[in-house]
């Protein structure tokens, strides 16, 4: 079980360091940001999480509907990106496992039906968005 906890911890911790690294590089040009998405170069149909780096600078300079256009994944994206450190290192020096527990109670909210069909339609919705507005 700590060998599950300290990979997830690891995995959470190397994503927002990329994250934050990501967001130094494009936060003074965020308009022309380099489009990544795999996604779109592939397939031309952006994926639900694209405009998120956009929707995400919009915010740190206090442009909430901005950041809503781009991408309202980005608020959340952002909420991670700033407690997931904090909870890391707390859980780490405390020596517990909070955010680990909490991430398995999440992990089974999100499998049950109620819960799970909604999730998917709000991220259906949310990619539909990004293609009607030509991200």
């Amino acid at each position: 079980m700590t060998s599950t906890r300290n990979r997830l911890y690891l995995l959470l911790a190397l994503v927002c360091t990329a994250g934050y690294i990501w967001l130094f590089i494009n936060l003074p040009n965020a308009e022309s940001s380099p489009d990544v998405c795999m996604i779109k170069h592939v397939t031309g149909i952006p994926c639900p999480s694209c405009g998120s780096t956009r929707s995400i600078t919009s915010l740190l300079h206090g442009d909430v509907t901005g950041s809503l256009f781009w991408n309202p994944m980005g608020i959340l994206i952002l909420l991670i990106m700033l407690i997931a450190p904090v909870w890391i290192t707390g859980d780490v020096l405390l020596k517990k496992q909070t955010l680990f527990s909490f991430y398995q109670q999440f992990e089974k909210t999100l499998q049950q039906r109620r819960v799970a069909i909604p999730a998917i339609a709000l991220v259906l919705l949310n990619w539909i968005w990004n293609i009607h507005k030509g991200l």
